[in-house]
């Protein structure tokens, strides 16, 4: 999808396709061929595809040709709930800027409702503005993991105190966090490699090309100061989800611990009574249970009690 844009009265606005020939900023969602071909021949810029986005290589995803910006970007999107890794690339000229993205993105829409009027917003300024956007959105995702490990680490330590749910439903309850911190943790990678990628970004476009302008400069300064503020952040919440998938496996092992301690118990009870049924047992004269007519079937009842009453005692305290 190509949707392009150009500013009107201060703003940003969207062109009609009879107009595109006129936009200052194309942006390409999942862009067919045709569009490729047309963006190309619109702005004669040789756009990357997506094969050429992805390389991880730093030559790759930050190059100059004359003044002509190639750049790279590994973004976060919010797909089914969950975050998920994609890339988005720019393509940036004195004339305009072309970004191609490969997933939905809010950002992008809203950047288009939102971008402050600063007078004539060109291919910089929207570019600049993309990156403070994309730099607020990792600090408002950092901030909401942190009030989910917050709420993770109050179910591991302070609402167990003195809790008596049984060990089956703690099991299963830690098991559940460590799926929860396994996708935090995912997630803060996802968000950290983006912090990287917008590290690496904004000071290569600062010394790449001189034809951006002194406000533009600021701002790409300020963003890069913002996202080294973020990686001591994310570095903190890294730390914080290890404490607590070690702290969550230490309790599980607690857990197994106290079952196999009460088990073992449980068995040395009845090592007693087995050895003595082994030595004395129907090595009597006297046993009065033989001339019993129902002595069979009260010896099969006997067997199954005692063989179910502890499994029913075991379910009720939770072990199985």
């Amino acid at each position: 999808m190509l949707r392009a844009y150009a500013c009107r009265k201060g703003r940003l606005h969207r062109l009609e396709p009879e107009e595109t020939g006129q936009a200052t900023w194309f942006d390409l969602e999942k862009p067919s061929p045709e569009e490729y071909a047309f963006v190309t021949k619109v702005t004669g810029l040789s756009l990357p595809h997506y094969a050429d986005l992805s390389e991880i290589e730093n030559s790759s995803r930050l190059s100059v040709d004359g003044e002509v910006l190639t750049l790279s970007l590994p973004i976060v999107t919010r797909m089914a709930g969950s975050l998920e890794a994609g890339v988005c690339g720019f393509v940036l000229s004195p004339s305009c800027l072309v970004t191609l993205r490969f997933a939905p993105s809010l950002l992008f829409h809203q950047f288009t409702t939102t971008t402050p009027a600063e007078g004539v917003p060109d291919s910089a300024h929207i570019f600049a503005g993309l990156l403070e956007g994309v730099v607020d959105r990792l600090a408002d995702a950092l901030e909401k993991l942190r009030e989910e490990l917050d709420q993770l680490s109050h179910r591991i330590f302070h609402h167990r105190l003195g809790s008596r749910t049984p060990s089956r439903n703690a099991e299963r309850e830690l098991q559940g966090i460590l799926v929860t911190l396994g996708r935090n943790y995912d997630a803060i990678s996802y968000l950290r490699d983006s912090q990287l990628g917008v590290a690496r970004i904004a000071p290569y476009a600062l010394s790449a090309v001189e034809w951006l302008s002194k406000p533009v400069r600021d701002r790409l300064k300020s963003i890069n100061r913002d996202v080294s503020s973020l990686n001591e952040f994310s570095t903190h919440l890294t730390d914080k989800v290890q404490f607590l998938l070690d702290s969550t496996l230490g309790f599980i092992n607690i857990a197994q611990n106290s079952l196999i301690k009460v088990l073992t118990i449980v068995s040395i009870m009845g090592i007693p009574p087995t050895l003595i049924a082994g030595i004395y047992g129907m090595n009597f004269k006297f046993i009065p249970e033989l001339s019993w007519t129902y002595g069979y079937a009260y010896a099969w009842a006997v067997m199954i009690v005692t063989a179910v009453a502890p499994l029913i005692w075991f379910r009720k305290k939770g072990w199985i």
